[in-house]
């Protein structure tokens, strides 16, 4: 009788279970996305990256492209990877940078809205380390429209983890917001990693390796819409970079030492 009881059991979980594999085979086919947009990287060494896709990015005062450079050793393709580095500067005469830093963006060539944008990547240790893969907001026809930023991962300083971050306009227009905008992932960077997000109408994910990390929502409360608390429903463009720290956050940069960061592909998916 017990015998009979357990078969009875197993062959009920059984039917159950291929029942709900059925189920979310529905619910993945249906949910599915297909792939937009990719550059693996497979120029020949000392290549720059395709131009159809990518541009340097232009130096300004931020952290990041204070010191950015159009100089070929501060990016470029080696063994199907992007190298993007920061160098001491001894070679660009009558240029003041203390380094020269590499920067590549799709800005005014690809840009996308909504999807899953996955890229792999490694950087190493360096006090003042600071290489991130990020999205910034298309302008259109010179307007400027709220601010928008989606970090899809950044690395700060010898830290072994990955930062995930979020800027709007009311972030930036009020400090003290109160609201999470900003994760991390114990992670060793010196190694290959699958970063990404998932950005919807409702939110932005972030994800290492497939594994959920955190989550930005937009808000129900039209008086925070009203500030601009969500600033993703538009299009936004690629950045890839190595920037190093100007000293805060004990981001203190060695202007001796080379940084590098390896890029082997990126990715973006939309639903069919």
């Amino acid at each position: 009788m017990k015998k009979s009881f357990l078969m009875f059991l197993f062959f009920l979980v059984l039917f159950l279970g291929g029942d709900s594999f059925q189920t979310q085979a529905k619910k993945k086919t249906k949910d599915s996305y297909k792939l937009v947009f990719c550059d693996e990287f497979n120029l020949s060494d000392g290549s720059q990256p395709d131009t159809a896709i990518w541009s340097r990015c232009q130096r300004y005062n931020s952290q990041w492209n204070r010191w950015v450079s159009d100089s070929k050793d501060v990016i470029y393709i080696k063994r199907g990877k992007l190298v993007c580095r920061a160098i001491p500067n001894s070679n660009e005469k009558g240029d003041t940078a203390k380094m020269l830093t590499g920067a590549i963006w799709t800005r005014n060539k690809y840009a996308f809205q909504y999807g899953r944008l996955l890229v792999r990547m490694k950087t190493n240790v360096i006090t003042g380390n600071f290489p991130a893969a990020w999205l910034g907001r298309q302008q259109k026809d010179g307007n400027k429209a709220p601010y928008g930023e989606i970090d899809v991962v950044e690395m700060f300083g010898s830290k072994q983890e990955s930062n995930h971050n979020i800027h709007t306009q009311y972030t930036l227009d009020n400090p003290k917001h109160g609201l999470r905008t900003s994760f991390k992932h114990d992670v060793d960077v010196t190694k290959w990693h699958v970063y990404g997000i998932e950005w919807t109408p409702k939110y932005v994910k972030w994800l290492v390796d497939g594994r959920l990390v955190g989550i930005y929502y937009k808000s129900s409360d039209k008086e925070l819409l009203k500030k601009h608390q969500w600033t993703f429903d538009d299009k936004f463009f690629i950045l890839l970079n190595q920037s190093v720290g100007t000293g805060a956050h004990g981001m203190i940069p060695d202007i001796t030492k080379t940084y590098e960061t390896k890029f082997d592909w990126i990715r973006v998916y939309q639903k069919k």
